[in-house]
């Protein structure tokens, strides 16, 4: 079993004041002695908002927090200086850096030009509802505040397919502008009809200059910042043969090191993911969302969940080594337009069911672990159950180990039994249940041995007979990990 763990170190609601870089560093060592292997940072350059911006609305990438730019020299998280000494730290301390980029679209233009478009049905993209006539959007893009330093590129109304703005009407938003001789891909979702448009100016990636820009905006940034890899936002909008020229080329350049990735499709289907892999020759992993919506609808329906399904039509179970596991993340938290958040009650048994056991690259989420105070208005407050979190963890090192035995028998009552090894000769037992208080009879190949919980939810030890046998349980909507250390 690999023992990776991903911690995505950022929530939507950090605070914008600059200190999120110096955090990182500081807390470095810590997050390295919990068991974390890598660190998804948020996006590191400029967005519209400034020093507002979460980096999901992007203006420009090459500046990463050096340079006068839409109200801030800083970005929402610090100055390029304070990330590249938080990447050193955290890369000193042996942990790996995935940097979170957006290349579906750009934000902020600087100023509007005139193009031809058609206006697009936002419930079916394939259907034109109007004539070709002219707009005005903000497709300029001429960073005043960088100038040509890093890249000489101006993004112009060419770069682009379509558009959500017209200056010309200023009641246009929610519309879609589309180039008149242009079209989407065929190589993005279905939904929609065609999910190639997202928001604001939807990058052309099929234009030879935008593939040369974006390759090159790559190989600046690896070299510049010193990451591992990418989380990559928003990929079921963008054409799949992008990404699989894209990483071809940056390992290709990079021989010496691997180039990570994994992308977010946010899709519950898991035809959908199946479908994507396939397109892009598994260039990069997925996150798990079928699993995700799983968890999630298990914290809203309680006993009527069936637990010993919670496995079916998820990417861990269909191809593991692709799926990178999480409970909730910064598009699934209250607040926003993906909310799909998972229950506090059942926050310990999913983050059992992704850490302690043998498939998928677990994600812990920022908010989980450290809590959050809410927006700046004190809504969406986020719980702390960073003991719990630290539980899992410790567990998963020192005791993951050996043959795995599921006893996914039960609707309610679900559990497993890692056997150990040569090596590792303790076992570890795990009881879960989403209704009464749970008991699971479990073969764990350790005779007259005691196993007490480590969460401390269940109190009283619990002694296998002379075959190996032994009646493990936990509390009512709990769950409980049993080590025979």
């Amino acid at each position: 079993m690999s023992k990776g763990v991903m911690f995505q170190y950022f929530e939507w609601n950090c605070k914008s004041d600059g200190s999120l870089w110096r955090e990182l560093a500081e807390r470095a060592i810590e997050i390295r002695n919990l068991g974390t292997t890598a660190v998804w940072i948020p996006p590191a350059y400029k967005g519209m908002g400034g020093k507002n911006d979460t980096g999901y609305g992007p203006y420009d990438l090459y500046d990463l927090g050096e340079f006068d730019q839409k109200g801030s020299v800083a970005t929402k998280y610090g100055t390029k200086a304070e990330l590249l000494e938080a990447i050193k730290t955290v890369r000193a301390a042996g942990m790996h850096v995935y940097a979170d980029v957006v290349l579906d679209h750009r934000m902020g233009g600087d100023a509007p030009e005139e193009v031809e478009v058609v206006e697009i049905s936002n419930e079916n993209r394939n259907v034109v509802v109007s004539k070709p006539y002219k707009i005005r959007p903000y497709s300029q893009y001429n960073f005043p505040g960088r100038g040509d330093k890093y890249s000489s590129f101006k993004w112009r109304a060419q770069h682009f397919v379509a558009f959500g703005y017209d200056d010309n009407a200023k009641d246009s938003v929610g519309k879609i502008f589309r180039h008149s001789d242009k079209g989407f891909s065929g190589e993005v979702s279905k939904e929609h009809g065609n999910f190639d448009y997202l928001m604001g100016a939807e990058v052309d990636q099929y234009h030879p200059d935008v593939r040369k820009e974006e390759l090159e905006w790559a190989q600046w940034f690896i070299e510049t910042t010193n990451v591992d890899g990418f989380r990559l936002d928003a990929v079921k909008h963008i054409a799949a043969s992008f990404y699989v020229e894209w990483f071809e080329k940056l390992r290709n350049h990079f021989k010496d090191r691997e180039i990570f990735g994994v992308g977010e499709y946010w899709s519950g289907e898991i035809g959908a993911l199946r479908h994507y892999i396939d397109q892009t020759h598994g260039i990069m992993r997925l996150f798990d969302v079928p699993l995700h919506y799983k968890l999630c609808e298990a914290s809203k329906t309680g006993r009527d969940f069936d637990l010993s399904k919670i496995f079916e039509n998820t990417l861990v179970q269909d191809n593991p080594l692709m799926a990178v596991t999480f409970v909730d993340n910064h598009d699934s938290q209250p607040g926003q337009s993906l909310e799909s958040w998972v229950g506090d009650w059942f926050k310990p048994l999913a983050y059992a069911l992704i850490l302690l056991r043998n498939h998928g690259y677990p994600c812990l989420f920022y908010g989980d672990y450290f809590g959050s105070s809410g927006d700046c208005n004190g809504n969406f407050k986020l719980t702390c159950h960073r003991k719990i979190m630290d539980d899992f963890i410790q567990a998963r090192q020192k005791h993951c180990h050996g043959a795995l035995h599921d006893y996914f028998d039960h609707p309610n009552c679900v559990g497993w039994i890692w056997t150990g090894d040569a090596q590792h000769p303790d076992s570890l037992a795990v009881v879960m249940s989403n209704g009464e208080a749970g008991f699971k009879k479990m073969q764990t190949e350790r005779p007259n041995r005691t196993f007490r919980d480590v969460t401390g939810h269940w109190p009283e030890p619990v002694t296998a007979d002379v075959n190996g046998e032994a009646e493990f349980r936990c509390p009512p909507g709990s769950v409980s990990v049993w080590c025979s250390c």
